[in-house]
This record gives C-alpha cells, structure tokens and sequence, in this order.
C-alpha cells in the first residue's frame, strides 16, 4: 500500500498568515488553498508499473485549481518555450540524479516512481507543495514571490517529502515535523549543491534564493548557515527560525512550530558538513540519507533521538572515529544531546 502523505508546502503559513493579516489578496487566496488541500486528507495516488529509469511528466494547470493539467512535457521530450514548464522538468531530473548517482536510490520511493509536476497552480498562487504524488507549482503574484520553479533547493526540498514519505514516515507535528521539514531543506539544498558541484564551503546554505520579488528585504525563505536571517520585510515580518534549542518555539500554530524549529537540525547539519569539509552530500549526506532510510527511527522521534541515530550512522558507515565526534559535536552546537 502507498504511504499517506501530509500536504507539505513551502512557504510556512505564518509567512502568509503575515500577508494577509496586511491584506495581501493573493496570501488571503492561498491561505484557503492550503486549508482546502490538507482538508482533503491527501494520499498518494495508485502508481503505475515501474519503468526502471527516471520518468516525468509535466502539466499545465492553466491557472486553474486541477491536476495533473494538460501535458506539456514528457520525459526525454525537448524543451519547450515556457521557462515554468522546463525550470521544473531540469529540477525533477537533478533530484532523481542526487537520489540515484549519490545513495543508489531509484527515485523518491526507492521503486522508480514517475517525477510528475503541474505548473501554474491558480492564480498567482504563492506556494508551491507535495501532494503525495506530484509537485504543484504556483507563480508567486509577482510582488512577493516569484515564480516557485524558480528554485532547484525548493523542488527538491518537495520531493524529499516524498522520501520521507516512503521511508521514515515522520510525523508531520512538534519535533518529529520539524525534523520532517528539515529533512527536506537538507536534501533540497545538497541537490542545488550536486547539481552546481559546489562544495560545503561555496555553497549559499539558503532555501529559496531567488523567490523574494525585487524590493523584498530578504535572500531566501530559510537559511541553514544563520536561521532567523533570511528575511526581515515589513510585509513579510521578520525570519522566526531558532538556531539552538535553547530558543525553541513552544507553539500550537504551524502543526507545532514545524517550519521554525527546523532551523535547529538545519544548523546541526550545516556545521557538520562544513566541519567535515568536501561536498556535503558525501559524508555528512550520506549519514543523514542512512539516519532517515535505516528503517530505525520512531515515526514520532524527537530532536535528541534523531541526533543520536546520525552518530549510529556514522559509527556504521565510517571506521573513522573523528566523523561520529564531528557529529555529536555539531549536534552540541545547536543545544542538542547526541549521546
């Protein structure tokens, strides 16, 4: 049976709750978007027969609510005039190539399911999400947000959803969806990093760069090296993200906090990979693709139980003592215990 799936989308509701408090229409439209969807109790939809290699397929909702919309684009097919369409269709194919070339995973369910996106999702619809089975575009409303295929870190954030979907199965609530939701910026950020071949030390450590419409004061929705500095807008607010543990944000809003205390793990991962030094999807990566497909973690695991399944890992995959203290060491960085 196909695992259910929580509606994961990437722009945090307190960001939008923020526009429209300010009367920002297309926040407002979103909101009710978003509600409407998680109150559809999204499960993955029947696959079909695996196709052993990477398929996608890509839809044009037409600024319409359906999909998978109209096929514009299939797999193997040449690229066509709308930037949307193509963005998503080279991001689908760099997530499968860090899933496939990196850990030996075949797709986001380890069986070859098919990458499938719709694009332009409603009018100016600013979020962009994981349903269970596809990626759904929106195209920002050009004041706030730009289009959302615009960044190859929040497609693969997405579908890294997925992944977690098919493997740990955390629960999308408290800690547990706060390490859900960091699993995904990890995992989007390492395929921008792969796909750019950039090293631990060139890379931006940012989630979303490029979604913040001219004017906005910011760089991104997230930042893995500073959380609680990627943005800081009159209209947006202020980035809400904790680095340490020690400022954890006790609330029943945003399903516990789930898209703020993200940047704790956020962090403990950005320390580590840039203290081991290299690519980061190598070492400090492949601990934590071991920690969340190892098939040992509680599906409502807590900060302290994750941390101390990255230095189980890394003590199974690496002979060298010095990675797993690398680890217990960036975990204490953020305030949290891995022993």
């Amino acid at each position: 049976m196909t695992p259910a799936a929580h509606l994961c989308s990437i722009v945090p509701p307190y960001v939008l709750d923020h526009l429209a408090e300010q009367g920002h229409e297309p926040a407002q439209r979103s909101l009710a978007l978003d509600a409407a969807h998680r109150a559809a109790r999204l499960t993955a939809l029947p696959v079909k027969a695996p196709a052993h290699q990477l398929t996608r397929i890509i839809g044009d909702a037409h600024h319409t609510q359906k999909t998978p919309g109209a096929t514009v684009r299939k797999e193997g097919g040449a690229p066509v005039a709308d930037g949307s369409v193509n963005r998503a269709y080279d991001a689908l194919g760099d997530t499968f190539a860090l899933y496939q070339d990196v850990y030996g995973r075949h797709s986001i369910d380890g069986n070859w399911l098919a990458l499938d996106a719709t694009v332009h999702y409603g009018v100016k619809y600013d979020n962009a999400f994981w349903d269970g089975s596809r990626m759904v575009f929106g195209d920002g409303d050009g004041v706030i947000f730009n289009d959302f295929t615009v960044s190859v870190d929040v497609i693969g954030h997405e579908l890294t959803h997925g992944v977690t979907q098919y493997s740990a199965g955390l629960d999308y609530q408290d800690q547990s969806g706060a390490l859900n939701e960091s699993c995904s910026d990890v995992f989007g950020s390492l395929v921008k990093q792969y796909a750019l071949r950039q090293s631990a030390a060139e890379a931006d450590w940012l989630i979303g760069a490029g979604l913040l419409a001219p004017g906005i004061q910011g760089v991104a929705l997230r930042s893995m090296k500073a959380p609680g500095t990627a943005y800081d807008d009159p209209k947006l607010g202020k980035d809400p993200q904790p680095a340490n543990l020690s400022d954890y944000v006790d609330t029943s809003d945003d399903e516990g906090g789930v898209h703020i205390n993200s940047g704790i793990p956020n962090h403990a991962f950005y320390l580590l990979a840039t203290a081991l030094g290299g690519n980061a999807w190598e070492r400090a990566g492949q601990i934590w693709y071991d920690t969340l497909t190892g098939g040992t973690l509680a599906h409502n695991c807590d900060f302290a139980a994750f941390a101390q399944a990255t230095v189980a890992a890394a003590r199974a995959r690496y002979t060298d003592a010095s990675v797993a203290t690398t680890v217990i060491a960036a975990w204490s960085q953020v305030g949290v215990s891995a022993t």
